[in-house]
């Protein structure tokens, strides 16, 4: 089968994408497919916290979040060891919590709604560029087109295929779901990220968001490394969260654990390849909180462009991809939020993460609000 545009992966930034297009260049729209080895709503770790970005990005398109449940969050700490910064922002929620399989499949279906097709259950084996289009093998035939989109997640055969002799960041990530405790600490709506491991060699945090499972209220735990420590020793994962889960009054071992890798942005890495450019986790999530969710959508927004340029230009070399991704809001972002890991998790004294978090909170949240956040809105 030949089309176009193919998209291989259904989440953020592949669904991203192709909504980008459709707005962008509406005649492009019965010329995409998308490829999901999955079928919605399918199982997908995720803290699946929203920051005003991201909902600045789906206005854009013509989407409500708010159809989805979601839980939101008025205040988000920022501690270190239970102490540090509160942020609130008046008049609006500070972070919005949503299930990940209850988000992709709703924005799957507005794809759907918009005239874009999507194949479901569909593993792609192999991707073959060549001089004039890119074929694709998959467990369900052959397909072609002239510019594939690499937005199939941190392990995605996308990449390795194209760029299989690059260096690989990966994260490591932890998270449990926890029903309320009456005994907790943190029985409220309020949102925690807590930098305690970082004097124990993890380059990170943990976390407790509240959140809802098919209607219930729950809280999601995890813990968070870039690996950005991995040369010298490090406390274990596991051990780290259950200590912090039991201050709040939970036992880690009766609960049901699960981990994956998150491939993180290094500027000075390729994202693109002729006939090929990565999205998403694929060309690299926030190294500093492991954020993928609005990152992801942004990275559809400049994808829909080089997409559309290549078309006009009949030019699918794609070797501005990447500059243009660095030099984008995206980029600027993803670059400070890049450097910023290395300077805070670099340094793992215990007086500095004290001194950071308590005492330094009116630079911190400068250094957010103008090289963190708030980028959704430059992006054009």
């Amino acid at each position: 089968m030949e089309k176009d545009i193919l998209i291989i992966g259904a989440g953020p930034a592949g669904l991203s994408t192709a909504l980008h297009l459709q707005k962008l260049e509406p005649s492009l729209t019965g010329r995409i497919l998308i490829l999901e080895k999955a079928q919605h709503p399918r199982p997908k770790l995720c803290a699946g916290g929203l920051v005003g970005d991201a909902e600045v990005l789906l206005e854009r398109l013509g989407l409500d979040v708010c159809e989805i449940p979601h839980v939101d969050n008025q205040v988000t700490h920022f501690d270190f060891a239970g102490k540090g910064l509160s942020v609130r922002i008046p008049g609006a929620h500070s972070l919005r919590i949503i299930r990940r399989n209850e988000f992709d499949a709703w924005l799957a279906k507005k794809t759907l709604e918009r005239g874009i097709e999507i194949r479901q259950g569909v593993t792609v084996l192999k991707i073959l560029p060549d001089a004039d289009g890119v074929s694709v093998e998959t467990d369900s035939g052959s397909f072609r087109a002239r510019l594939v989109v690499g937005a199939d997640g941190s392990n995605g055969v996308v990449r390795r295929a194209i760029l299989p002799h690059e260096p690989i960041y990966t994260a490591r990530l932890l998270e449990v779901l926890a029903p309320p405790r009456p005994n907790a600490h943190h029985l409220n709506q309020d949102a925690y990220f807590d930098f305690s491991p970082v004097p124990l060699g993890i380059a990170g945090y943990t976390w407790d968001f509240p959140t809802s499972v098919e209607g219930q209220p729950m809280r999601c735990w995890g813990i968070y490394d870039a690996n950005i420590l991995s040369s010298g020793p490090r406390a274990p994962l596991k051990e780290t969260l259950a200590a912090e889960m039991a201050r709040c009054g939970y036992s880690l071992d009766e609960l049901e654990l699960k981990g994956h890798p998150i491939r993180w942005f290094d500027p000075f890495l390729r994202i693109s390849a002729p006939r090929v450019l990565l999205a998403g986790d694929a060309a690299g999530a926030d190294p500093l909180f492991g954020e993928g969710i609005s990152i992801a959508l942004g990275y559809g927004r400049l994808a829909a462009r080089e997409i559309i340029q290549a078309f006009k230009n009949n030019r699918f070399d794609l070797s501005g991809y990447r500059r243009r991704v660095r030099f984008s809001p995206l980029g600027q972002t993803l670059f400070a939020r890049w450097v910023i890991a290395y300077l805070i998790y670099s340094f793992q004294w215990k007086w500095f993460q004290v001194l950071l978090w308590r005492f330094l909170q009116p630079i911190v949240i400068l250094v957010a609000w103008v090289f963190v956040l708030n980028w959704g809105r430059r992006l054009r």
